[in-house]
Order: C-alpha cells, then structure tokens, then sequence
C-alpha cells in the first residue's frame, strides 16, 4: 500500500505504465462537475470510477482485495478512515467474485486518515476498508481507478 498527497506522487517511481497512467490522470482531471460513473480511460485495462457517498461504520463495511486489478483511489472531496492490513492467510468471509474481482474479510485492522487530495494505491495483498466516518458520517467524493495487473 501506498498512501500520500497526490501533490506528492512526483516523488515515487513506478515502473507500471498503467499506474502511471492512473496518477496522471487523477493529477490533470477537473473533478469538481465530473458526474458519478464509470470512465474507460484504456478499456477494461484502466478505467475510473467516480462515486460520492456519505461515510459508514466500521461495523457496516468490511475488507476488501482484489486479484485482478490495483486501486488507485484519490479523495477529491471530503475525508474518511480507510481500514487496511496485510493479507496474512485471514478468513474470508465472501468467497472471491470473479465477475466483479473481489472477496471479503471480517478482521479488524488498522485505520489511516485519508483526506481531501490524499491517493492511496491498493495491491493485491492489501485488505482495505474505505468509506469509513471518522466522527459523523460526511459526504465524499472519490475517484477510483482500476489498473488491470
């Protein structure tokens, strides 16, 4: 996992074209009237999901992974608790979803701060817990993009 400024993102080195791509585009997109929904960016390879939601419980979402795809997600508006822990072997509590590339965990884990202009980049090995209120629930806007491995 990875989790920063996105005004940061200079500063780290990938060697994923794709993830590249994803930064980039979080980095020159106006999101401000951007609508909810789905963006090809290179077909199923890369695309965005722009969504806005109000903040959850803990106890009302659980953790997350994928096999098929790396999230790049990036708070344009607002701020929430993201749960995360290493895959370690964790029970899984909803059987991996080909179709829809993710399976869930009811562990606990550890929760960061993920506010306004924050990224954050999900591996394969990264449970991960998004949405979560830090005190009230409050409205937010993000953007994940789904980087095909």
């Amino acid at each position: 996992m990875i989790i920063d400024k996105i005004k940061n993102s200079d500063l780290y080195r990938f060697n994923n074209e794709r993830i590249l791509n994803a930064i980039k585009y979080i980095r020159e997109t106006d999101f401000a009237n951007l609508s909810d929904g789905k963006y090809e960016l290179q077909g199923e390879e890369l695309y965005a999901i722009v969504s806005s939601y109000k903040t959850k419980n803990e106890d009302d979402a659980f953790l997350e992974a994928h096999r098929k795809y790396i999230d790049v997600q990036y708070v344009f508006k607002g701020s929430e608790k993201v749960g995360y822990i290493p895959y370690n072997n964790q029970a899984v509590y909803k059987e991996y979803d080909a179709e829809n590339d993710y399976m869930l965990f009811s562990e606990r884990c550890d929760y960061i701060l993920f506010n306004e202009g924050m990224f954050a980049i999900f591996f394969p090995e990264d449970l991960h817990k998004p949405g979560i209120k830090i005190n009230d629930s409050a409205d937010v806007k993000k953007i994940v993009v789904k980087v095909k491995i």
